[in-house]
């Protein structure tokens, strides 16, 4: 039997489990006397050295001292070796890799000698890549390398004897073509550039970004068969970066984006033809003619705004940036112009979010064939890039990598946009620069000098005093040539003659050690346009936004991202998530998730309804909410609308298929369906054809003058985005249900202005019900005896249980308190929250959502005066019955005491908030953004 229990054992892949069960608590201990143990110096009694009669036994004393000494060296060596961390331990968090236990290559190289002791000592074992022996699915990988490698020496094969012909050939009879520039593709849809075939397969149904192999390899990727916007987009980093990115934005560092899967859009055309596409496409009167936006029509500064529909009802699309190519001003072009008649032509630069792209290139197509003369629009969405940068180091990093080309000190018009750009490295936030300003020159390639040094930054207050000058005077305004990446034949010539890596470190090795290669003549010149654009919210960071060809982001993004700060560290790269993360943090709404009224927010919404969907079905019967049974008190049950969705639809009571949709799914809560994941998003991609749009989005700028005005009339369906403060403790989540004041329930509305008064306005008479009876019991418990049991301790015990708000200390009710407000009915609901969580700048929980501008309104006409409210229809706090005329009065001019004590405006901008699935209500303030 013995022998058999042996060979079964020895077939087991896996030990046997330990016979005694392992607690945290047996594992300490057990460390804990292992420390003690490797701590503990072994020693001997001196009775060891006396002999039987007593006398000092010499031998035998030496013999106890020897092996103390030797005790005591080897608990030195046993206690340094206990607790000390490994090489690869030593390792940051985002340097650290899951081989470097057993492979040094893995480690930095500053550690790798002791690494290597360490593992000789230890006797792990070692894997060479070269010996090892390959796997099934390593085997395939080097087979299918090997066929794609083929085709790639034949055609390696044919150009070199294209080349020795061509040196063997007569040169007078030979001919040097210039490179073919494509031929211009006008009012047509671009297509990406063909890929590199080993990976063209997996761009079948997207495009990849320029730095899609770096962010492939370090963040967690949209999938492969679900691409976003068509595009393959970084959604976060693979390591935990939520707090490293409100540091790095906010406190120290950078944050990088790539950026290049937002459209850009080129205009070209007569001024006025342009000047009129934008005016039928809603710009500003006083943005197209006024004085104020002159440097803007110049070229010196980029405009920032909505642009919407021109027929129909003139719905708005999304918020673009526009930039315009400076105007050669010569006299010998003017006098030209003059003499033939003809209008100048201008370019300008649209960039829009990839949601609404189709959208607005529709409409562009549609008004710029109306201009006379037409204007021509271009689509360079895969010519022209862009990365994002935003933090205190932003400026730094970008700075250096962007070496102008110019080096001569002729005072050109072009060299004051690259003197003045280099001078800027000591900014902190490019907030501080002019508003919207605009710089464009060229570059060099930044591999040339890579890898990046740090620059010295000057902190003298004469440096400063010379940077603030400079801020002042902004000579680019002045004098400032059209930057090259407006023309085509620029953008083609630098993508082409951008040298290839070998080339590069080749030159690297002629140079001499510790310096960068020389500049050739025959380096590219990259064109780059830098815009600062400014933070609506005061005090906090601006960003950077770069424009350059599509195929020098790459080059350009390795600089930045391997460049040593002077703070420290290196800068951060973002993806999707850390881009909304910092929108939320400084109160921007961002496109087009914070948006419902516009088309591409529509369809985001009606997505991530289903995926919401799809995870509250996932969930078991007993750990999911129950949309049916939610209690909202005064016998209120069932939440408003559908659980898991911002419905707009139930709000603006549209008689949809989405009312449906709420049927079934408040009959089926209870059960879960049995089909798979793809078949569920299968009905809700064909509901995103089917249902309209419920609201119609109205840009911040418009929307304050309808909220003001009382008397004019308001579109039902007007929506607006809002930032909202909450004013106690709480943390509202995405599709949390937006309510106003109660406007027909007197005795709510009084409720819940008394606890905003308690809030905003604190003193001692709204510091809770009974707070004197609480204090006496505190001091009548607090004389009682506590070792023995006495019957008064035991019932102020039992009261401050059943009653937990006499037990509250001084201050406003919280949500629990017995008598604190219940949540305002359906009619109150104004709006949802889009947007919400933990804002690390505030230290709490805040929120962007989305209002109907229409009921907001609606409770600022009953907020004038108390007098609007029907009388009769307050119900008491408990909904039993109704109140008497008497009781009315009394409310009413409680209403009214209060309104005047908070101002008509601050009671306007009150509402209440509640998270999907839960009873209590929060209030918050809200802003327009």
């Amino acid at each position: 039997m013995s022998g058999q229990h042996a060979g079964a054992r020895a077939g087991q892949k896996r030990k046997d489990p330990p016979t005694s069960i392992s607690t945290p608590d047996t594992k300490y201990n057990a460390k804990r006397v292992k420390t003690k143990q490797a701590r503990n110096i072994l020693a001997q009694a001196s009775d060891k050295a006396l002999n039987q009669n007593g006398d000092l036994d010499v031998s035998a004393f030496v013999k106890a001292r020897e092996f103390e000494i030797r005790a005591m060296e080897a608990s030195i060596i046993t206690s340094k070796k206990f607790l000390s961390s490994r090489a690869f331990q030593q390792v940051p968090n985002e340097l650290r890799r899951r081989t470097a236990s057993h492979n040094v290559k893995k480690v930095p190289k500053k550690l790798r000698i002791r690494a290597l002791r360490e593992m000789k000592e230890d006797n792990t074992p070692t894997v060479t890549s070269r010996r090892r022996k390959p796997t099934p699915g390593s085997r395939l990988r080097l087979e299918t390398a090997k066929k794609l490698h083929k085709p790639k020496a034949r055609a390696k094969k044919r150009e070199e004897t294209k080349e020795q012909k061509a040196a063997t050939a007569d040169p007078a009879k030979a001919a040097t073509p210039a490179p073919s520039i494509p031929r211009l593709k006008k009012n047509t849809l671009a297509k990406p550039e063909k890929s590199v075939s080993k990976f063209r397969k997996r761009q079948k149904h997207k495009a990849w970004l320029p730095t899609h192999l770096f962010h492939a390899k370090r963040a967690h990727m949209t999938e492969p068969k679900h691409p976003l916007w068509r595009f393959a987009i970084p959604l976060s980093p693979t390591e935990k970066s939520f707090r490293k990115t409100h540091r790095a934005e906010a406190l120290r560092g950078c944050v990088a984006w790539d950026m290049s899967y937002v459209s850009t859009i080129g205009l070209e055309g007569a001024e006025a033809s342009v000047l009129g596409l934008m005016r039928e496409l809603g710009v500003d009167e006083h943005a197209l003619s006024g004085n104020q936006m002159a440097k803007w029509r110049r070229g010196t500064r980029f405009w920032q705004g909505w642009l919407r529909e021109r027929d129909n009802e003139k719905h708005w699309i999304a918020e673009v940036d526009v930039v315009w190519c400076i105007e050669e001003e010569s006299s010998a072009t003017t006098a030209e112009s003059k003499s033939t008649g003809k209008t100048r032509k201008r370019r300008c630069l649209l960039r829009v979010h990839p949601s609404a792209f189709l959208q607005l290139w529709t409409e562009i197509l549609k008004v710029g064939k109306m201009q006379r003369p037409p204007v021509m629009v271009e689509d360079l969405r895969f010519e022209i890039g862009s990365i994002e940068l935003t933090g205190p180091a932003s400026t730094e990093a970008l700075v250096v990598a962007l070496e102008s080309s110019l080096q001569t000190t002729d005072t050109t018009r072009e060299d004051y946009s690259s003197r003045i750009w280099s001078s800027l490295g000591s900014v902190t936030n490019p907030s501080i620069l002019p508003l919207n300003a605009v710089l464009g020159f060229n570059v060099t390639d930044p591999r040339l000098h890579y890898p990046p040094r740090t620059i010295n930054i000057p902190t003298s207050d004469t440096a400063n005093d010379l940077l603030l000058q400079t801020l002042a005077e902004w000579l680019p305004d002045k004098s400032q040539t059209p930057p090259s990446i407006f023309d085509r034949t620029a953008r083609l010539t630098a993508s082409r003659l951008l040298p290839s890596q070998k080339a590069i470190n080749r030159r690297k090795g002629d140079a001499l050690p510790g310096e960068y290669p020389a500049p050739a003549a025959t380096d590219p010149q990259i064109p780059i346009l830098v815009m600062a654009t400014r933070s609506p919210t005061p005090s906090t960071q601006g960003s950077w936004k770069l424009l350059l060809p599509w195929k020098c982001v790459l080059p350009v993004w390795y600089h930045i991202m391997y460049y040593p700060l002077s703070t420290g560290g290196n800068p951060r790269f973002g993806g999707l998530h850390e881009l909304r993360q910092v929108a939320f943090e400084r109160a921007i709404p961002w496109f087009p998730g914070d948006f419902p009224g516009v088309q591409a927010g529509w369809e985001w919404e009606l997505e991530e309804r289903a995926k919401r969907k799809i995870e509250w079905e996932k969930r078991p019967k007993g750990k999911r909410i129950s949309w049916e049974s939610l209690e909202l008190g005064k016998g209120r049950k069932g939440e408003i609308g559908i659980g898991w969705a911002c419905d707009w639809e139930h709000l603006f009571n549209l008689a949809t298929s989405s009312q449906a949709t709420t049927k079934d799914s408040s009959t089926s809560h209870g059960e879960v369906q049995k089909s798979t994941g793809t078949e569920d998003k299968k009905p809700e991609a064909s509901t995103a054809t089917i249902l309209p749009r419920p609201g119609h989005h109205i840009p911040h700028t418009k929307s304050p003058s309808l909220l003001n005005n009382l008397d004019q009339d308001t579109n039902n369906h007007a929506v607006t985005t809002i930032h909202l403060h909450l004013l106690s403790r709480g943390l509202p989540t995405t599709c949390a249900r937006i309510y106003r004041i109660p406007s027909l329930d007197l005795h709510l509305r009084s409720q819940w202005l008394a606890l905003a008064s308690s809030m905003i306005h604190p003193s001692k008479n709204h510091a809770g019900p009974n707070t004197e009876n609480s204090t006496n019991r505190r001091k009548t418990l607090a004389s009682l005896p506590r070792n023995e049991s006495h019957p008064l301790r035991t019932q102020q015990t039992a009261l401050s249980l059943l009653h937990p708000a006499e037990r509250a200390s001084d201050g406003p009710l919280q949500p629990g308190d017995s008598t604190y407000p219940c949540v305002p009915d359906a009619e109150d609901l104004i709006g949802f929250v889009t947007t919400g969580n933990y804002d690390l700048g505030q230290g709490k929980g805040s929120a962007i959502g989305s209002i109907a501008i229409a009921k907001v309104v609606a409770q600022s006409k009953v907020s004038v005066s108390g007098k609007t409210v029907t009388p009769g229809v307050g119900a008491t706090g408990n909904g039993d019955s109704l109140t008497t005329d008497g009781e009315n009065e009394r409310l009413r001019s409680e209403i009214e005491e209060l309104e005047r004590k908070l101002g008509r405006k601050t009671v306007q901008k009150l509402c209440v908030v509640r998270n999907a699935g839960e009873s209590v209500g929060r209030l918050a303030k809200w802003e327009v953004v």
